[in-house]
């Protein structure tokens, strides 16, 4: 079989592959006979089906077969013969005008881009660090108190904390707007479900007063119709209560799961609780930054079938996450630009941790994927039933080959990158409130 290469670009490249047809008529010939030893059909005996019928009947089949195999075949050994790796699916089109003594198709395809990562000894990494002490421990026991607060009715003016219960109606220009008019909307004072100039109107209302203010609604507000104009609200404040916080006792132990209800055992489970979120935090922000060095460091070209199937993997996501919620997405398109940043980036950190693994040793050891897979199932009550369950499929274990892999990327990146530590408050590494 023949073939020639042209270079149609930077990463592009075209196949062009002649197949004898005498070659092509002679496999036909030997599938057709093949075929015809089995072959059932009304009327005849198997196997005795004459070769001119089966030739009627699965003729075109069995040849666009064999053309398929031997395209598939040159294409294959002259990628081998040039050294050639293939990026995402060759496009093959048949070529008009060939000899009547070969059939001509084309092949264009794209190839992997040569990766060279920039000096990461230029590079500096900022490390977040913080260490979970007695106050880090006090505050996560707050928030989990506050999770499971009660709330009792009191005859005083609603305060920041409190949860009011209220009627309102909205108005713009004497007229209801949709979204406007609400019945025992119940909020607590300070968490920013409502816009904050609502809450603060509502602030100092006791149950049983009504309160009419003017809102007005920012410009960027959700609801085009009232973004960035001011509405009356006349607001019936139903109920004020007050926020009571459980007692640190042994019901409070037991409703997070210490079932003989020890404190000190909470706070211990808190605290390992507390320490693994931290790291994992710490470690995601870490890795971002080291990841971030990378790209920053190095030049890629990258090959279009590889951001269209990446880009095609992130959108099916999307709209599947999307119905899980309950959305109906038959009709409603997602736009592909919107994750086509996302899609390079991941496609260019497949292409820069796959060239450091391959050239400075950093494929995940088995031992490091254990340790990995033993820290997820310790938060289980039975972890070493989890561990099991992840080591029964290999597509488990991959998830933590990669992770396992990443790490390492992660670890060499530090060993050669400037590094500096910064200490991060624990409010602002967990969030507001946290």
């Amino acid at each position: 079989m023949q073939t020639t290469i042209e270079t149609l670009g930077q990463l592009e490249r075209r196949m062009t592959m002649a197949v004898p047809a005498a070659e092509i008529e002679r496999k036909v010939g030997e599938r057709l006979k093949r075929l015809a030893r089995t072959v059932k059909m009304a009327g005849f005996r198997p196997g005795k089906v004459p070769l001119k019928i089966v030739e009627q009947q699965y003729g075109p089949q069995v040849r666009s077969e064999v053309i398929g195999d031997a395209i598939e075949q040159a294409f294959s050994e002259a990628v081998r013969g040039q050294n050639l790796r293939v990026a995402g699916y060759p496009r093959i089109e048949p070529k008009q005008g060939g000899s009547a003594e070969q059939l001509e198709f084309s092949a264009t395809f794209e190839v992997y881009p040569e990766v060279k990562v920039g000096d990461i000894g230029q590079a500096s990494v900022e490390r977040q660090v913080l260490a979970v002490g007695d106050a880090e421990v006090d505050q996560t026991i707050e928030v989990l108190r506050k999770q499971r607060r009660s709330f009792a009715p009191v005859e005083r003016p609603a305060a920041e904390g409190d949860r009011v219960t209220i009627d309102f109606t909205g108005t713009l220009d004497g007229a209801e707007f949709q979204g406007g008019k609400g019945t025992d909307a119940a909020f607590v004072l300070g968490e920013g479900r409502m816009l904050p100039d609502f809450e603060k109107a509502v602030t100092g209302v006791a149950a049983g007063a009504t309160k009419t203010f003017d809102l007005r609604f920012p410009d960027d507000y959700g609801g085009k119709d009232v973004a960035g104009k001011t509405a009356v609200f006349e607001v019936a404040v139903k109920k004020v209560e007050a926020p009571a916080l459980p007692e640190l006792d042994g019901d409070f132990a037991r409703s997070l799961g210490v079932a003989d209800g020890d404190v000190a055992k909470m706070r211990t489970e808190v605290k390992a609780n507390v320490e693994r979120e931290v790291k994992k935090r710490l470690g995601d922000d870490l890795k971002q930054k080291v990841m971030q060095a990378l790209l920053d460091n190095t030049q890629l070209e990258l090959p279009k079938s590889l951001v269209d199937m990446e880009l095609q993997r992130l959108v099916n996501g999307a709209r599947a996450d999307l119905e899980a919620r309950g959305l109906k997405m038959e009709n409603v398109p997602l736009d592909p630009t919107l994750f086509e940043a996302q899609a390079k980036r991941r496609v260019s950190l497949g292409l820069i941790i796959a060239e450091l693994m391959k050239s400075k040793g950093l494929a995940a050891k088995p031992e490091q994927v254990r340790a990995l897979v033993e820290e997820q199932a310790a938060s289980y009550e039975q972890p070493d039933e989890v561990v099991k369950w992840f080591y029964s499929q290999p597509d488990r274990i991959a998830e933590f080959e990669a992770l396992a892999l990443e790490q390492n990327v992660v670890e060499w990146v530090l060993g050669q990158a400037r590094v500096s530590e910064k200490p991060v408050a624990f409010d602002e590494l967990m969030g507001k409130g946290a």
